[in-house]
């Protein structure tokens, strides 16, 4: 009798392994049922409206892509007495997050059900990761039920161009890795002192000249010599309105970052009137060697701080209105990122201009003419109906009224900020920063730091100190990829997998959903994932000395 059940106990253990479900992230509930659905190229898709157009179509690109088939789609109301289908629905649903979705499975249909169209795409993104890692014509998906829902509005992921310029089809691949976690949000970071990537017509100086080096250091900042080959690049406006619309289709909001007073150095090469001191050449950081000319203003060439900022002169204000409206043209988001960090103020305390202006304005020091300057942009981007996210620094010397910000110093800046009843996402360095080691035995050069996909996983975007009242300042996260040592896509990729997909859970699945060791087991997984992808990632998950 023992042995009988034994081996009852064992098959049903074998049964239930079987039907784990390696999802990420984590969906809110999961019911498994008994049965399977087979999806083939005699599926068809029904649609009910228009709305849920994109979803269709991008389950047919992936299916395409990966699999060799596409399914019919059908724009039909009436589904009772059809089989061997994917249906799209309209459910209500109550979260007070958009993308809220059901996904139900049976032996005859799958059904997607939610009440806005970023739902069912998130629920087609849950079907896929149903999928298997093989290409066939044809796949059982195991019946289920599941309800989901998202933790928090703001999910993203930021990407540096200004320090290493990357194609348009990688942009496109980097949304959809967006996309396919559930994220919602790409934060394009456009401007650098070693470059300007985005085209403005008004200025063509700006892409002529800003988006162009004529080197860059070798190695880790100062670095060992410069390689000594003009490298740039930068996005014509036609290709933003593309990859925008690329975004749009799947539900990801493009916020793009133009970086002000600080990391102007591009921009005042190509104009040096938006310096303070516009005839005195760019000055270099200590023992770094420069390539070519270095008379005059310069795009810079190696990583850092620098000194020269943009004049907070009337030109100056004239010359960012107009950026910022071709940039409102083209990036229809509600927010535009203008930066804010990293601006030091040693031209600002020289220049007898910007001594006066801090008199007139009645303005504590040099750090007011900060918060002035960017209280005048944020001004004239609200007359446009936009608002504006800037770094932790925007703090200093008073917060702009309606800016939101971007903790990235810790979190200090963001408890600070929703004290004040300002809107928050949470970027802190330590946590989730991609540029940073995520293993003990790196061998290629990356910035510093280590954060291993643990220190990701455990994240918790709303601070034990805040209060309940202002944690409802908290709209999100996200994590950083500055690119100083990311020069190829392949090293982008190698940097924010596997923490892509622990940033994901962090940032969907509610926290009491949370589980480390049932997180390890879905990663496994998802490492076939990216091998399915054809995306490189790191291994150093399975390296004991990080674990």
């Amino acid at each position: 009798m023992k042995q009988k059940l034994l081996v009852f106990c064992l098959l049903v253990s074998l049964r239930m392994h079987a039907q784990e479900l390696n999802l990420i992230p984590k969906p809110y509930r999961t019911e498994i049922m008994d049965g399977n659905f087979t999806l083939s190229a005699e599926t068809k898709i029904f649609l009910a409206s228009d709305a849920e157009e994109k979803s269709a179509r991008f389950i047919n690109d992936y299916l395409q892509k990966f699999y060799g088939f596409h399914l019919q789609i059908v724009k039909k109301n009436n589904t009772a007495t059809q089989q061997n289908i994917l249906v799209f629905s309209k459910t209500n649903m109550e979260n007070p997050v958009q993308g809220a979705y059901t996904l139900t499975i049976n032996r005859n249909m799958a059904v997607i059900g939610s009440a806005d169209p970023s739902g069912w795409f998130y629920g087609v993104q849950t079907l896929i990761q149903l999928f298997p890692f093989e290409k066939k014509t044809k796949f059982t998906l195991p019946c289920l039920e599941i309800e989901d829902r998202p933790r928090f509005a703001y999910r993203g992921m930021h990407l540096d161009v200004g320090r290493h310029f990357f194609p348009v089809d990688f942009i496109k691949k980097y949304i959809d890795f967006i996309a396919m976690y559930k994220m919602n949000t790409f934060h394009w970071h456009l401007t650098e002192d070693q470059g300007w990537r985005i085209e403005i017509k008004k200025y063509p100086r700006l892409t002529e000249v800003g988006a162009y080096r004529n080197g860059t250091i070798i190695g880790h900042h100062p670095g060992t010599g410069n390689d000594d080959t003009r490298y740039g690049g930068f996005y014509t406006q036609e290709q933003i309105r593309e990859i925008v619309k690329y975004a749009a289709d799947r539900y990801i909001t493009v916020i793009p970052e133009i970086e002000l007073p600080g990391h102007a150095s591009a921009a005042i090469a190509a104009y040096p009137e938006l310096s303070c001191f516009p005839e005195e050449a760019t000055r270099k950081a200590k023992n770094v060697v420069w390539s070519g000319d270095s008379t005059g203003k310069q795009v810079q060439q190696s990583w850092g701080v620098y000194p020269d900022v943009f004049c907070p002169s009337d030109y100056t204000f004239h010359f960012l209105e107009n950026v910022l409206d071709e940039v409102m043209a083209l990036f229809p988001s509600k927010y535009i990122h203008i930066g804010g960090d990293e601006c030091p103020k040693d031209n600002w305390k020289r220049s007898a201009f910007c001594q006066q202006l801090i008199q007139s304005k009645n303005l504590k020091d040099e750090h007011g003419l900060q918060s002035y300057f960017i209280q005048r942009i944020e001004k004239y981007l609200n007359s446009k109906g936009r608002n504006i996210i800037g770094w932790d620094e925007i703090l200093e010397g008073g917060l702009a009224p309606n800016a939101t910000v971007m903790s990235w110093r810790g979190e200090k800046g963001g408890i600070e900020a929703a004290k004040q009843k300002h809107q928050v996402i949470m970027t802190p360095g330590g946590w989730v920063y991609f540029d940073h080691s995520q293993t003990k035995h790196e061998d290629s050069v990356v910035i510093g730091g280590y954060t291993p996909i643990q220190k990701v996983y455990g994240y918790e975007p709303v601070p034990s100190e805040m209060s309940e009242e202002d944690a409802r300042y908290v709209l999100g996260a996200q994590a950083n990829v500055w690119t100083e040592y990311m020069k190829y896509p392949s090293k982008v990729e190698y940097m924010i997998f596997p923490r892509m997909s622990a940033l994901s859970e962090v940032l969907w699945t509610e926290k009491t959903h949370k589980d480390w060791s049932d997180f390890s087991r879905r990663l496994t997984n998802e490492f076939k994932r990216y091998d399915w992808w054809g995306v490189r990632s790191s291994k150093a998950y399975f390296d004991p000395v990080n674990q």
